[in-house]
Formats: structure tokens, sequence, C-alpha cells
């Protein structure tokens, strides 16, 4: 190997540890976090509610922060190959049909679910 192609090398690797460390830290602090939030027990304690909240956001945030590092692993690998998403096709009646079927469908899943949650409480 020339000096190029080992520091590409060399670079690519260590890139992909980075990569790897901040995924495995982010999933055992999602571990942590459930564990957490599992053991708070009644949420009717003083800022019990509070942590538990703070726990959702902070799981969402490092699963985001997961699927940020894994996204950009795949799109643009450093220093290397590339791959981009393919062109959106273009508008069609039969597309905004579509859309409007599954907007219908998932409206009336909401009233239907808020209906039944008004009943049962």
């Amino acid at each position: 190997m020339n000096s190029d192609a080992a520091t590409l090398h060399e670079l690519r690797e260590r890139t992909l540890t980075l990569y790897t460390s901040v995924t495995v830290l982010m999933i055992l602090g999602i571990a942590v976090l459930a564990v957490y939030a599992i053991r708070l027990g009644s949420l009717l304690g003083p800022g019990a509610q509070e942590s538990f909240g703070l726990a959702i956001a902070l799981m969402s945030l490092m699963a985001a922060a997961i699927f940020h590092v894994v996204d950009r692993t795949y799109r643009a690998w450093p220093l290397g190959r590339r791959i981009s998403p393919t062109d959106p096709g273009p508008v069609s009646a039969t597309a905004q049909i579509r859309f409007l079927k599954v907007l219908i469908v998932v409206l009336t899943a909401a009233a239907i679910a808020y209906v039944i949650g008004g009943l049962l409480s």
C-alpha cells in the first residue's frame, strides 16, 4: 500500500470506530434510562412524572442521535462511496387520492380511539 491508501484506510477505520463508539454509548444510555424509568414505580410521587418525562425525552434524543450516525454512515461514507436517495417522482392525481384515503383512515382511527378513551375514563 502506498502512503495515501494507508492514510485513507486509517482515516476510515478511525471514523468507523468513532461511529461505533457513539452508537454503543447511546444504546447503553438508552438502556440505563429505560431501567431508571421502569424503577421509578408509581408516577404519583413528587417529581416522578417530571423524571419519567425527562428520561423519555433523553431516550428519544439518543435514538435520534443513533439514527443520525447510522444515516451519515450509509449516505456519506467518509472519504469514499456516496449513496444518494432517488429523486422523487411526479405528483399525480392518483398519489393525491391515495394520500387523502390514508389521511381519512388515520383521522377516523384517531376519532374512534378518542371516543373509546372517553367512554373508558
